[in-house]
């Protein structure tokens, strides 16, 4: 007979509790949180979690903040791209307005194009 616990993996110890989701969402949660990720300095695959939100390469030592589960997360991409481009010149200020300025053209040019066929009808 098979073991029973290959298909359920680390969450095999929670039995049959909880449901098959929440013991689906902890196994995947618990598999990132134990992964090995890459170093945003030395680039090598060596980062582990060292607590809730605390990420640390064991080859350079190099200690950084990222989320909870995954030491980069959608919001610090979101946070790197704001400070890259407020280091490279453009404020998040300047891309509001710029992005504005294309919504209104654009609102325009609809306007525009509803007004010009309405006249040739």
């Amino acid at each position: 007979m098979a073991k029973r616990t290959q298909k359920a993996g680390a969450t095999a110890r929670f039995g049959a509790r909880y449901g098959v989701s929440v013991r689906r969402n902890a196994g995947s949660a618990m598999a990132k949180r134990s992964r090995k990720y890459t170093c945003p300095v030395c680039q090598y695959q060596k980062v582990e979690r060292q607590s809730v939100g605390i990420w640390v390469c064991k080859k350079c030592d190099h200690t950084f903040a990222g989320g909870a589960w995954e030491p980069f997360t959608r919001a610090s991409e979101a946070n790197n791209r704001i400070l890259r481009r407020s280091v490279d010149g453009a404020t998040t200020a300047d891309m509001a307005f710029i992005a504005q300025e294309a919504a209104m053209n654009y609102e325009r040019e609809l306007a525009e194009g509803m007004h010009a066929s309405e006249e040739e009808e």
